[in-house]
């Protein structure tokens, strides 16, 4: 914190940065007692009930837990209701958000405290439940899973998954980086809690090769390596590794009216109108015609190859994008088979736009697409369990995890039943119960209102 005030980015006191250790009964004064002690349920429970036995009738007890459960701490104490969760972020100085979690005994007159001291702080409040992760954690989990699972399966490296997630996806850093920078013992704990207290739901399973970087001790920048090299002696990480430079095709056929008509826009080439309009049976609406006669299509979770299965002809399949004029990345996958030149000629044409293209693996929802839309799922499983309202739910992933828009934003933008469509394909080809749509997706992919007002 003192750091933070000599860089001029926080404003104190800097008598008040000086902390003093206490005897517990030196807290009984105290209006409020925050702990931010070990993550060990038995070891806050034992402290909960000293601090009881000393704290004022009105004194609110408080825990930064990031994953333990306020009704477990507050279970055995004589007045459960003033135990209330206030979660904070590091670098708590300079996060703005906190979460304000209330356990099943607590009173909601404690809660409103809690949430009122935080805004005093100058915090913005979210409010949730006590479920697994509570808020960012619970939803979290995809934005790591599913880039692990993209490199598990071959489909790319580490550092071309985080310029696509970055470029592409508009987040601030790409996951490994993050889980880098966060310490991979760290991620990794916290998904195996989530995981475990779901049950060993499928959706929030662990990636063994994150187990493996634990067991290792290549924990990320405090250990001088992680999933990248940190070592003042180590060559430098791998810099993202775009597609070489291709020439774009003088001129493309738009059947229908194809969803990247946006990017084909910047691209600057000519765009013929197909005169037969419709889309070819089998395949989702709008695909775009190479001169060589492959097929360039949107991600919808179906893969590159099955996709040419149904058409007869080659196809190549494009990530999503969240702004198509100022996206600097995309991702791109060929099917089985496919000539050089018609993925050159996808190339060159997404190159014309000034993107930097990303040729993958023919995984199932490519990079940003399967992303996005294991976000918004949970986020709506979330909503639907009244973990914390649509707003709630936004704000703190946008404030807490940086991401550029709330996952249930995200899914209004590009349509719920587009998710929907995704995730389907996806569980249809995994079949590992990972991709199952949460029952409030489906019922409001049928629904004239946007997910946020379910």
């Amino acid at each position: 914190m003192k750091s933070q005030v000599a860089r001029g980015r926080l404003d104190a006191d800097p008598d008040a940065l000086e902390l003093t250790a206490v005897d517990l009964p030196g807290l009984a004064g105290c209006d409020v007692v925050v702990e931010a002690i070990v993550e060990d349920l038995a070891v806050k429970r034992t402290l909960f009930a000293a601090l009881e036995a000393i704290a004022a009738p009105d004194c609110m007890l408080a825990s930064n837990s990031s994953s333990l459960s306020p009704t477990a701490m507050a279970a055995g104490l004589a007045h459960p209701g003033r135990l209330v969760g206030l979660h904070f972020f590091n670098p708590a100085p300079a996060m703005k958000l906190v979460e304000v979690i209330s356990g099943l005994a607590t009173s909601p007159e404690f809660a409103a405290r809690a949430a009122d001291l935080a805004t005093a702080w100058g915090k913005t409040v979210v409010r949730s439940t006590a479920t697994p992760g509570f808020i960012v954690n619970r939803i979290a989990r995809p934005f790591y899973a599913e880039a692990w699972r993209v490199r598990e399966e071959a489909g790319s490296v580490p550092e071309n998954i985080d310029a696509v997630l970055t470029g592409a996806g508009g987040f601030r850093m790409g996951p490994f980086a993050v889980m880098d920078l966060i310490g991979h013992d760290v991620n990794e704990a916290v998904t195996r809690s989530v995981w475990a207290a779901f049950g060993y739901d499928p959706r929030f399973a662990p990636s063994l090769s994150q187990r493996a970087l634990v067991e290792a001790g290549w924990l990320g920048r405090k250990t001088g390596r992680g999933v990248y090299s940190y070592a003042a002696t180590a060559p430098a990480p791998a810099a993202p590794a775009p597609a070489p430079a291709a020439p774009a095709p003088r001129a493309v056929m738009e059947h229908g009216t194809s969803p990247l008509r946006p990017l084909l826009d910047r691209c600057g080439v000519a765009i013929v109108t197909s005169d037969r309009g419709e889309t070819p049976p089998g395949l989702p609406s709008g695909p775009v015609e190479l001169p060589s006669g492959a097929l360039l299509l949107q991600c919808e979770g179906v893969t590159a190859t099955a996709l040419a299965a149904a058409a007869g002809r080659p196809v190549i399949v494009a990530d999503r994008v969240l702004d198509p004029g100022a996206a600097t990345a995309i991702a791109v996958a060929a099917c089985d088979g496919c000539p050089p030149g018609s993925l050159g000629e996808a190339t060159g044409l997404f190159q014309a736009a000034s993107l930097d293209v990303f040729v993958i693996g023919d995984v199932p929802g490519l990079i940003v697409t399967r992303t996005v839309a294991m976000l918004a799922n949970l986020a709506a499983d979330a909503l639907a369990c009244r973990v914390a309202s649509a707003a709630d739910i936004d704000t703190a992933m946008r404030l807490g995890a940086g991401y550029p828009l709330g996952p249930l934003a995200w899914a209004d933008r590009w349509g719920v039943a587009a998710v929907l469509a995704i995730l389907d394909s996806m569980e249809n080809w995994y079949r590992d119960g990972r991709y199952r749509a949460s029952p409030l997706l489906r019922h409001a992919a049928l629904s004239p209102h946007p997910l946020a007002a379910h």
